[in-house]
């Protein structure tokens, strides 16, 4: 494929095909930003994919004091799924399970004023056996559970809105440290708000493609075409000679203006951090309704 070149980089005439999602933003905080982070991460562990996680999940961004309803150091978190009952199923998990179990947290709704909610603590509150009790905040319903160690301050319900999910970039260089090094760059410009970069540090080293070359039950398989070691086993690769590692970032949006300036700000900083070569997958424009073509982000941010 043709593209174009951001200086020693050659970038495919190509596009990333994404798909609507609902998600939902959460902020946690806590008596210290250490422990904010804390329930943060274990909240989106195991949130990758849908395909195999049931939920796409990461941190946004921390917050100050000076930023959160409760005047304490925080966590803003997003979450998206396939729909709405998805979100609602997925956050009262894993706040029951991460955030309420984390020393001194409590969760308010990082979306006031969304079209649509899902219950959080109206479900929760549940756990107080009877003890918990509820107190209407400018308008908004909180509940307060009690614990071993206070009591579990959480909003009765939050938002969920209507955003963006599979946004992505392939980036490549000769070696797998070189190009480590530049899909690091591209994630880390890529963070920031309205951005969830659900991967492990955001990047993906095992990417796929929809099915099975060899089974009709696997939902995903590894993506031959692009994967350096098969280049001289499958006839239709698309790692060019000189490549020898790829990874893929793929991107969460709360819109798809949001997705598309964290490809561009991706993208050129990957170029900016020694990548040769960098593509986006998709499935031929079949599946998902949102395409970025890679010609588009080619000003810079």
């Amino acid at each position: 494929m043709t593209g174009f070149t951001l200086g020693d980089t050659e970038v495919v005439d190509t596009f990333a095909e994404a798909f609507p999602m609902r998600f939902t933003r959460l902020v946690i905080t806590a008596a210290t930003g250490a422990w904010a982070l804390e329930a943060a991460r274990s909240m989106t562990g195991f949130a990758t994919s849908v395909i195999g996680c049931k939920c796409e999940a990461a941190i946004e961004t921390a917050l100050a004091a000076e930023h959160t309803p409760d005047g304490r150091p925080g966590v803003a978190v997003l979450l998206f799924a396939m729909d709405r009952e998805g979100v609602g199923k997925r956050i009262l998990e894993r706040v029951g399970q991460s955030v309420m179990t984390c020393p001194t947290t409590a969760c308010f709704d990082g979306l006031a004023g969304a079209e649509r909610t899902v219950p959080l603590g109206r479900n929760l509150r549940y756990f107080g056996d009877g003890f918990q009790a509820s107190k209407v905040i400018a308008g908004q319903r909180f509940w307060r559970i009690p614990v071993m160690a206070g009591e579990f301050l959480v909003c009765e319900s939050i938002g969920v809105g209507r955003g963006v999910g599979g946004g992505n970039l392939v980036i490549g260089a000769g070696d797998e440290d070189a190009a480590l090094a530049a899909a690091q760059a591209s994630a880390e410009a890529m963070r920031g708000e309205g951005i969830a970069l659900p991967f492990p540090g955001g990047i993906v080293r095992s990417g796929s493609k929809v099915g099975a070359l060899t089974s009709k039950s696997m939902p995903a398989s590894t993506n031959h075409q692009m994967a350096p070691t098969l280049r001289v086993q499958v006839g239709d690769t698309l790692v060019p000679d000189g490549v020898a590692a790829m990874f893929e970032i793929v991107i969460d949006g709360v819109s798809e203006n949001a997705v598309r300036q964290a490809m561009r700000r991706g993208l050129h900083a990957a170029a900016a951090a020694g990548a040769t070569h960098v593509t986006a997958a998709n499935f031929g424009g079949k599946l998902g309704e949102f395409h970025f073509p890679l010609t588009e982000l080619r000003e810079a941010p």
